[in-house]
């Protein structure tokens, strides 16, 4: 278990991730209790090549589904500003713009967090003491799966300032689903921000003047 360690702890500094002792003893019990033995056979051969060969088979077709969904996102104009941003990558990157589309046609942030349906429910009560307000979940749950991962990534790698403000949370005593959905919210209004900014520089910009050849002048 002490070598288990020192390598997690390796891994972690080279990745970047939070290093936690208490999740060394957890990790390396669950690996050591689940070791699975199968006889040497002829079955059990021809069962392993067919897994194999499925898997394989799962792993191009994700990868020739991802490469899609790099060349589809990457024709949207908001495309570099959303790949930017932290915790996003190749996959997280087109769900967000896939499920948001045209940022401009939410009239304010708090219209595009009410759409991923983040924004809290309010409290009706004036005598009830409650830790915190629940999220309305009226709008898509795919957009708030996908913004859950990408907290998951922030939690993870501890990047500013969205960590710091998902950690003021935890410190504050809010659960786990809470203060990951308070951040998705402040995550969400950055991005509608970074967006619809970036779009309006594109509009503002002069159009390109063109010679009789069709190159920029």
């Amino acid at each position: 278990e002490n070598a288990f360690t020192n390598k997690y702890q390796r891994w972690c500094r080279k990745h970047g991730y939070n290093f936690s002792e208490s999740k060394v003893h957890i990790l390396h019990t669950e690996a050591s209790g689940h070791i699975g033995i199968m006889p040497k056979s002829e079955t059990i051969k021809i069962l392993v090549k067919q897994a194999v060969a499925q898997l394989r088979a799962s792993s191009t077709a994700h990868a020739v589904l991802k490469q899609e969904m790099q060349s589809l996102a990457s024709q949207l104009p908001e495309y570099p500003v959303v790949m930017e941003m932290y915790g996003v990558g190749e996959s997280f990157g087109p769900q967000l713009m896939a499920e948001i589309g045209d940022v401009r046609r939410f009239e304010r942030k708090q219209s595009l967090v009410a759409f991923a349906g983040i924004d809290p429910m309010p409290n009706q009560s004036g005598e009830k003491n409650v830790r915190s307000n629940k999220s309305s979940k009226r709008g898509s749950p795919y957009l708030r799966k996908t913004l859950f991962n990408i907290m998951t990534v922030h939690l993870q790698r501890a990047p500013e300032p969205v960590y710091q403000f998902l950690d003021t949370k935890r410190a504050g005593g809010k659960p786990y689903y809470v203060y990951m959905m308070a951040a998705a919210n402040k995550f969400l209004r950055r991005y509608y921000a970074k967006v619809r900014d970036y779009l309006a520089s594109l509009d503002s910009l002069p159009p390109v003047d063109m010679d009789s050849t069709g190159l920029n002048k």
